[in-house]
């Protein structure tokens, strides 16, 4: 079957923040003198006119600004870069512009900003509303400044906003754990994104690990945890994400749904669907700002072909985070492949519980939810 082009969105990445939080793995670099803005905006655009081709005459139907911390941006800046973008690559309607945002004073001041340059979603980087969590994590605002910077975002006239908060936390009970998550609750946003801390190699966590909770007590976490979103009217859409209805993110389902993605920015990666070539193109940009902001090297890192043999694992790490059934004709027309071969691969998974299937569609099983990555592992095996 011929591969079919899926939905586009755009992410671009902004490197630069405060300081380097001990359990954050992502390409981020602590401030060491002031953010050339202008001229990392100009090679934003210059980037995305090199990628132009591969939107391949679609529009942009999401945005996302992630980092670092993108709120450290002046809204000048935002607003001369989605101009910029705007007239590369044309915008859909309804597309959705999310900025990444640190809950503190100074970023919060500048949101107002953020929403008149085009930003019509907010995502806020909480973790926690616990003081002593929020050193332990290295953040530098403080719980009101929290709560403030949630109740100014209400204020905006936001197409929508998303509160991130962690559990699993270093020494934290299943109590403290509920009582923060309580805590987000309250502020009523219309996006939560709860998600369990895990040590990731390279960073400060993993050379000097901190004492985190028992499995059991994680999964008690959860549990309670997911009774208290679905009662204040949360639906889970996705492992982590929890929306108020109409709320969903527009950006975050693309990747899960394996649609594209132009990505531009230090590190930045790219998804493209090549119909004519039937194949998928992955691209990852130069990760360090120096080498990105310097006009003579190009700024693509590498750039490579999936092989068919890792297709199906792809589509299924991303599809199978959603808590809906994945069509077996999407995956059809995502991948090129046929459900067949898509069948056997699941045949482990589908043999211990984890995976059922009938003639139109895939869905995980209560077990395969709780094991997800057990699945992926039949995957590979």
């Amino acid at each position: 079957m011929t591969m079919q082009l899926p939905p586009l969105s755009l992410y671009v990445h902004i490197p630069w923040c405060i300081q380097k939080c001990p359990y954050c793995d992502f390409n981020s670099h602590a401030l060491k003198h002031d953010i050339p803005e202008q001229e990392y905006v100009a090679r934003l655009l210059d980037d995305l006119r090199a990628d132009k081709n591969w939107a391949q005459q679609r529009p942009l139907n999401s945005i996302f600004i992630g980092g670092g911390t993108p709120s450290l941006f002046s809204a000048e800046a935002i607003n001369a870069l989605l101009r910029g973008i705007e007239t590369i690559v044309p915008l859909a309607p309804e597309c959705e512009i999310t900025l990444e945002a640190n809950p503190g004073t100074f970023e919060t001041e500048r949101f107002a900003g953020f929403v008149k340059a085009g930003v019509n979603r907010l995502s806020i980087g909480v973790q926690s509303l616990q003081a002593e969590q929020l050193q332990a994590l290295g953040r530098i605002h403080d719980p009101e400044q929290a709560r403030t910077a949630s109740a100014h975002a209400a204020t905006l006239g936001l197409r929508s906003f998303n509160l991130d908060l962690m559990h699993g936390l270093p020494g934290q009970s299943v109590e403290q754990a509920v009582a923060d998550l309580d805590g987000i609750i309250a502020l009523n946003p219309p996006h939560i994104s709860w998600y369990q801390l895990t040590i990731e190699p390279n960073t400060a966590f993993a050379s000097r690990p901190p004492q985190l909770p028992e499995d059991e007590t994680l999964w008690d976490i959860q549990e309670r945890g997911h009774e208290k979103l679905i009662a204040a009217g949360y639906e889970q859409y996705e492992v982590s994400a929890y929306a108020k209805p109409g709320h969903q993110s527009a950006h975050n389902r693309n990747y899960w749904t394996f649609g594209d993605y132009l990505g531009i920015g230090c590190g930045a990666h790219s998804k493209i669907t090549l119909p004519a070539e039937q194949c998928i193109l992955r691209c990852e940009k130069v990760k360090h700002p120096q080498g990105y902001l310097d006009l003579t090297r190009p700024l693509r890192y590498r750039t490579w072909d999936v092989s068919t043999q890792e297709l199906a694992f792809e589509f299924f790490m991303n599809y199978l985070r959603l808590f809906e059934a994945v069509p077996k004709k999407t995956f059809k027309q995502l991948t090129g492949v046929s459900s067949s071969q898509a069948s056997a691969l699941l045949a482990t998974a589908s043999q211990k519980g984890l995976i059922k299937e009938n003639d139109t569609h895939w869905h995980t099983t209560a077990l395969g939810r709780r094991y997800l990555n057990s699945i992926l592992d039949t995957l590979l095996d």
